[in-house]
């Protein structure tokens, strides 16, 4: 059967004292929406519609449209209503759909595949998730009938003393046939302590239908909301956590699970070692048998076997099989770094080509360039690649060597298997298997400097 997906994110987020709608705060790295959504996607669900309100136009940007529609509370009336504006986008659906919040991070592909494998297996109308609470103060508490079936959902505000002291409370996570939603949440009222319309009165309306209603008991860590930036940092440390654990269970090696964060879209190969002080973020790849700091933060990165990455900063860069950087290298956008390849302390690449097995060990600056095979840059070399206005790209052939504190004055191509004297400023091209020399001629003037200070004493 079809599913969809509602994601209630129409909310400010007053709590969270910031400019951002809540939904789009980060938790481990991604947006709190983004990853409803992935929970979304992995469960089954193939057309998501996000409900957006306070910063509307935000979240469709950084939500993108790619994996999600969507639709527009103007009013902020409740849950229900906010559920409500989904009916245009999803009007000719057939099948069953997921509504949740946006704000509950840890919410897994799993425990909503068992959500809907229940609501299905009962030939239900409505089902909600629900969890037993220790403390169940400010949930929506779930009241049973004698035969187990839910039959309301009583929200705090509105719960009598009795009511109170249920213990089994509301996810705010439900499956709903979809068609049967929508032709009940127009009749809804707002006959409540909030004056809102609430997606928990559609389990009674069905319930008093005679449609069948479910419930289904998870566990309650996974519909942890988020409200306050306490919260979020908790809830980030939770979802690292689980991640940590299925790495290591995979065969990957974290040295310190309290200093190591890894985020949700990260993949890394087995008998890989992930040193303490280490972040990686991002759609970042990380293959076998590779050293991983300590101290590094790895974002949008792929990185092949073998490659040793140890306190540095890698960002939209690739390292292939067997290279390495470090200690304090920085990786920009577009960098490549060629197989077996060293990028040493201090070096700095960006959008640039750096060859199989060439060395740049110490105090570098490479941009905007091509650096062949086997070719070895020295220490205090850059490339100087913009000139206030453009960027100019430097060429360098393979088996080449540019001694130490060498400025190349780009555009420039040094051919294969040349010489660059240390020293030298290089403004010209230079051709294969050539000295190039760019300074001064040396001078020596004998006892100048006794003399020298024998006029300043």
């Amino acid at each position: 059967m079809a599913l969809a997906g509602i994601i209630l994110a129409a909310g400010k987020g007053t709590r969270m004292k910031s400019d951002l709608p809540k939904v789009l705060h980060l938790c481990n790295g991604l947006p709190m929406a983004e990853l409803v959504g992935r929970a979304l996607r992995a469960s089954g669900v193939t057309d998501c519609v996000v409900i957006v309100g306070h910063g509307a136009d935000q979240v469709k940007q950084i939500l993108g449209d790619k994996n999600y529609r969507f639709a527009e509370q103007k009013e902020q009336l409740g849950t229900g209503h906010a559920a409500l504006m989904a009916h245009d986008a999803l009007k000719d659906f057939q099948g069953d759909v997921i509504v949740t919040a946006g704000d509950t991070p840890l919410l897994t592909g799993e425990a909503l595949k068992s959500l809907v494998e229940a609501h299905q297996d009962a030939h239900a109308t409505c089902t909600v998730a629900s969890f037993f609470a220790a403390n169940p103060q400010g949930y929506g508490r779930i009241r049973r009938n004698d035969d187990g079936k839910p039959t309301h959902i009583v929200e705090e505000k509105d719960a009598t003393p009795e009511e109170k002291t249920i213990q089994e409370v509301n996810s705010g996570v439900y499956c709903f046939d979809a068609q049967a939603l929508f032709d009940i949440l127009p009749t809804l009222n707002n006959q409540n302590s909030q004056g809102e319309y609430y997606l928990t009165d559609a389990l009674a309306a069905f319930a008093r239908n005679g449609k069948m209603t479910h419930a289904v008991v998870l566990e309650e860590e996974l519909f942890m909301g988020v409200n306050d930036r306490w919260q979020l940092a908790e809830a980030s440390r939770l979802l690292n956590q689980s991640i940590l654990k299925k790495h290591a269970e995979a065969g990957v090696m974290i040295v310190d699970p309290n200093t190591t964060w890894i985020g949700p879209g990260v993949k890394i190969g087995n008998e890989t070692i992930i040193e303490p002080m280490t972040s990686i973020t991002g759609d970042s790849t990380i293959g076998r048998n590779c050293h991983i700091g300590p101290s590094t933060k790895i974002d949008d990165s792929d990185l092949d076997d073998e490659v040793k990455a140890y306190m540095s900063y890698i960002h939209g860069a690739s390292m292939q099989k067997g290279s390495r950087c470090g200690p304090y290298a920085h990786l920009r956008p577009g960098a490549m770094i060629g197989e077996g390849a060293k990028v040493g302390n201090f070096v700095e690449i960006k959008n640039a080509k750096f060859g199989r097995k060439a060395a740049a060990n110490h105090l570098t600056y490479i941009g905007d360039a091509e650096i062949g095979d086997n070719t070895n840059i020295g220490a205090g070399t850059i490339t100087c690649n913009y000139d206030g206005f453009n960027k100019s790209r430097t060429k360098i052939g393979n088996n080449s060597f540019v001694g130490s504190n060498s400025t190349l004055v780009a555009p420039i191509t040094i051919g294969e298997g040349a010489f660059v004297a240390a020293g030298s400023v290089i403004t010209k091209d230079v051709g294969d298997d050539a000295l190039a020399i760019g300074r001064a001629r040396q001078e020596e003037k004998e006892g100048w400097a006794k003399r020298w200070r024998d006029k300043n004493s």
